[in-house]
């Protein structure tokens, strides 16, 4: 006759001497596929720090015997497509700027190639969608409103060269005089020529006081602005008739800009990305709607 199994009961287990509410936590042994599982891991483990960069040093980490490297893996990865792409980048960098927009292979990897340098580049400061941060001197890409001329040529200068920066000699450059700080105009002169400012841009305004900054434009601002105050791309200076403002155009933001000046700066490009870079985002840009 065999005899009768019994299962053991808690009161066979010993107990890790916890309790709570005069329930005991009894010390039952982990089961034993899992002690072998994680035996199993530790010597995974172990045997991975061997094979694979792993421990930190002072200077990178331990190689590794098999010399596997992730950044190695993902430069040559790099490598093989700035290898596939090397001919239609150098047609790219060949071809005159103007017809770019004519051969529909450029034109495709252009403008590809020309988001993705703006987003990473670009869109800090002009934007996700290239329309600029309001009220903070960053221009809308999308508009017809160009300070240095807005045809896919003056756009690459721009990115090329950059705005009034310091690194590049060949940078697009102009000053507003601080015509209130430097005490060039007076306060009722600035208020009168802010008024005619406005009038000329369409908005509401003192009639009187314009009439009297005319004359103050014309003595200050013209050569700059123009006569008719509709600006001048050799130097950079905007139109004042129209609703495109870089700075806000209310008449307090008129009186700031008039007293102590504008003076915005765009790094230039060239140092950091390469020609056929500059050319894509150019065309990118060109390509948004405000190109001319």
């Amino acid at each position: 006759m065999c005899a009768k199994q019994v299962k053991k009961s808690g009161q066979d287990v010993g107990t890790t001497g916890h309790s709570w509410d005069g329930i005991e936590e009894l010390n039952n042994p982990l089961p034993r596929w899992w002690v072998w599982v994680f035996y199993a891991c530790i010597v995974w483990g172990i045997g991975y720090t061997i094979a694979y960069p792993a421990w930190p040093l002072i200077n990178g980490a331990t190689p590794g015997v098999l010399g596997a490297s992730t950044r190695a893996d993902v430069a040559a990865e790099i490598k093989r497509f700035d290898d596939a792409n090397a001919p239609i980048k150098a047609k790219l960098i060949a071809a005159d700027l103007t017809a770019i927009a004519g051969d529909e292979e450029l034109k495709g990897f252009a403008t590809s190639a020309g988001a993705s340098v703006f987003k990473n580049n670009c869109a800090q400061c002009h934007g996700s969608g290239a329309a600029g941060v309001q009220g903070k001197g960053y221009p809308n890409l999308l508009d017809d409103d160009w300070l240095w001329g807005g045809d896919v040529a003056s756009v690459h200068t721009t990115i090329t060269h950059g705005i009034r920066n310091t690194t590049d000699p060949d940078a697009r450059y102009s000053e507003m005089p601080k015509f209130g700080t430097d005490e060039l105009l007076d306060e009722t002169q600035i208020g009168s020529v802010v008024q005619y400012v406005l009038q000329i841009s369409g908005q509401d305004h003192d009639a009187a006081a314009a009439t009297a900054g005319a004359t103050v434009f014309v003595e200050n601002c013209v050569a700059c602005h123009g006569e008719d105050g509709k600006g001048l791309r050799d130097f950079g200076a905007p139109n004042l008739t129209d609703a495109v403002w870089l700075y806000g155009g209310d008449e307090a933001t008129l009186t700031e800009s008039i007293s102590k000046a504008r003076f915005g700066v765009m790094p230039a490009w060239a140092p950091k990305l390469s020609e056929d870079e500059i050319r894509a985002v150019a065309v990118y840009v060109h390509s948004l709607g405000g190109g001319e």
